[in-house]
């Protein structure tokens, strides 16, 4: 037996209250006497032998009611553990990841799982609940009823350490009441690893859920390529985990109508191809046929109508012809504009202005470009060799610190690629280390290095990126550099130029930050909307002049096809996917996992959690034992003379 309350025992010197007054009475005898008194005496030694009897049973009966008081204010129980001025506490995290969509023994492993947690507890008993997604402290699995029984997956997964973190955050600062923290989980893609966030006051118990069957087959990726005849070639990247299927059916809708069926085959790395005209907004969705984890089986995809990119080239006395042909009419909006005759009004309208070989930028083209670049568009500055440096140096000091030094007569070649920035990090399929590298035969040292795209051996910049303004150190013309007929200029001036307008790409990522730009003209105060089955939401946006540049992230939350509308019309479509991060079924052996204790079923765990913070609380007992002297000294006194 235990106490909750021992500090009510300094009261047990109480008892001696009785035993004074039941040793010093008060009350004198009188003497009276008599003549004959031999009847009386007999008389009065029966009653003196009775009296005391008495007497010990009245003292006997109020020290144990005084006791039983005593002990019942400090609260004994009974318990497998020690349990000091609390309760014990419990936490689930009950893991909701896509993967919990596969069937176990009894059932698909979450649903399961939730049943046996509404079970397992009582209606009213206080606990804390963890998912992916969300977190409830210290409430009654009766008030949780209804939202486990409508959980919805997460295509999020906690880590364990963060996991254990968060739960912690769930228990009371309580020093002295046990903690447990149940982790139920498949521990798919879970890393084996000593826990670094354990701490000794809380019991960490995994509970393995394992499916049946590891198998899952779906659509990882598609690209696409032009192909003959202005058609498109789609390409679909289909993965399987299945050691017995050798292929994979796939379906193409347009909308909801069927457009095409193939094979992923085994053989082809479950790959294949579907041909589109790409004459027409394709709103593309791809299925295939799996009953393990039905999350990654279909894919969406969107081929909207494409957006010409306005580009407009500034020259004085450089060649623009090389620009012209990079900004093919397909893709791009190009007009050429010499300086001397260039009409402003045109600036505000473009996606991408490229200053070509200026030898003076004034002040009034200056504002012009920075007030072009507040407002979301981007600035290529190429020199000339007999430029003004306190004009181009006023143009840099819009976007950045650095600046131009007085030219410097060196022939260079351009040696470094800067492989991970934007503009670079699609183009090669590896670095390239030996090419015919180009040079110059002059450039303006700027004493920066930072977000350069091209630098020289030296690791002085040719190409470097100030936010909206993207800057050449030299000249690109054919007498000053052979720049011009390098492979490099390719991909440098067109991805320059698609960065301008950031068109969305076949489909999204659901989760992640994703921005993309619709040329619209907004007026002030208006706004795009996101919409699927009547369902809208106003996203993260910018408006500038010819676009608005839209983020999403935490929404859309679910897979899918939606309008970008303005008031009531319809913009383009964008589509987003599931990531498949929890497509392979990759689960982790816990039993390396160091620090914890596991055990194979969640119904098992909670009984076990109960009898070892089972407490039988004793305290009523001994108040209705005192109540019970009371009463049987109200009869000693009244009957027992």
């Amino acid at each position: 037996m235990q106490f909750l309350h021992p500090e009510f025992f300094y009261a047990l010197p109480a008892l001696l209250i009785p035993i004074f007054i039941h040793l010093f009475q008060l009350r004198r005898f009188k003497v009276q006497e008599f003549t004959n008194v031999a009847l009386l005496e007999k008389i009065r030694f029966q009653t003196r032998k009775s009296s005391q009897l008495k007497k010990w049973l009245i003292l006997l009966i109020r020290l144990l009611t005084i006791a039983s008081i005593i002990i019942a204010f400090s609260q004994p129980f009974l318990s497998y553990q020690t349990v000091q001025k609390k309760t014990s506490e419990t936490v689930v995290y009950l893991d909701n990841s896509f993967s919990m969509q596969a069937i176990g023994p009894k059932g698909s492993l979450l649903s399961r799982a939730v049943q046996d947690l509404i079970t397992g507890f009582d209606e009213n008993e206080k606990i804390g609940l963890l998912t992916n997604d969300k977190s409830y402290k210290s409430t009654s699995v009766k008030n949780l009823k209804t939202d486990l029984l409508s959980m919805k997956y997460s295509q999020n997964q906690l880590n364990l350490n963060t996991l254990i973190l968060k739960g912690k955050a769930l228990f009371s600062d309580s020093k002295t009441s046990p903690k447990t923290l149940v982790i139920v989980s498949d521990f798919q893609q879970q890393k084996e690893e000593i826990l670094s966030v354990l701490d000794t006051s809380i019991q960490v118990v995994l509970v393995p859920l394992n499916p049946i069957n590891t198998a899952n087959s779906y659509i990882e990726s598609v690209s696409l390529e032009p192909s003959l005849n202005t058609n498109y070639t789609l390409n679909v990247i289909g993965k399987s985990s299945s050691k017995t299927s050798d292929s994979i059916p796939v379906t193409l809708y347009q909308d909801q109508r069927v457009v095409g069926k193939s094979i992923l085959e085994k053989s082809k790395n479950y790959q294949t191809a579907f041909v589109l005209s790409n004459t027409l907004e394709f709103n593309g969705k791809l299925s295939v046929e799996d009953t393990q984890i039905p999350f990654d089986d279909t894919f969406y995809f969107n081929i909207p109508k494409a957006e010409k990119i306005a580009v407009l080239a500034i020259n004085e006395n450089s060649n623009s012809t090389f620009l012209k042909k990079l900004y093919a009419k397909d893709e791009f909006l190009f007009q050429s504009q010499n300086y001397k005759t260039l009409d402003y009004s045109q600036i505000k309208s473009q996606n991408l202005i490229v200053l070509n070989g200026l030898n003076q930028i004034s002040i009034a083209l200056k504002n012009s470009l920075e007030a072009f670049m507040d407002t979301g568009g981007i600035v290529v500055m190429i020199p000339s060799k007999n430029g003004n440096l306190q004009s181009y140096n006023q143009l840099l000091a819009t976007q950045t610190k650095y600046r131009f030094e007085q030219t410097k007569i060196q022939e260079k070649r351009i040696t470094n690629i800067a492989f991970n920035h934007p503009i670079l990090k699609d183009v090669f399929e590896e670095k390239v280390t030996n090419f015919q590298y180009p040079k110059v035969q002059f450039y303006y040292p700027l004493t920066t290095t930072t977000n350069s795209v091209l630098s020289f051996e030296d690791q002085q910049p040719f190409l470097v990126q100030f936010k909206k303004l993207f800057v050449f150190t030299a000249a690109v013309e054919t007498k000053d550099s052979n720049f011009v007929n390098s492979p490099l200029i390719v991909p440098t001036f067109y991805n320059i130029g698609r960065s301008s307008l950031k068109t969305p790409p076949l489909y999204y990522w659901i989760g992640t930050e994703n921005i993309f730009d619709i040329k619209v003209n907004l007026q002030k105060d208006r706004i795009l909307k996101l919409e699927r089955n009547d369902r809208q939401f106003i996203p993260l946006q910018t408006n500038f002049n010819t676009k608005v540049s839209i983020t999403t992230k935490e929404y859309p939350n679910e897979p899918g096809h939606y309008s970008v509308l303005k008031d009531k019309d319809t913009l383009t479509q964008i589509s987003y996917n599931y990531n498949r991060n929890e497509s392979q079924l990759y689960y982790s052996d816990v039993t390396k996992i160091k620090g914890v204790s596991i055990q194979n079923s969640l119904d098992t765990t909670l009984k076990n959690i109960k009898i070892e913070a089972n407490v039988t609380w004793l305290w009523k007992w001994f108040v209705i034992f005192a109540l019970i002297l009371l009463a049987f000294e109200m009869l000693i006194l009244k009957y027992f003379k």
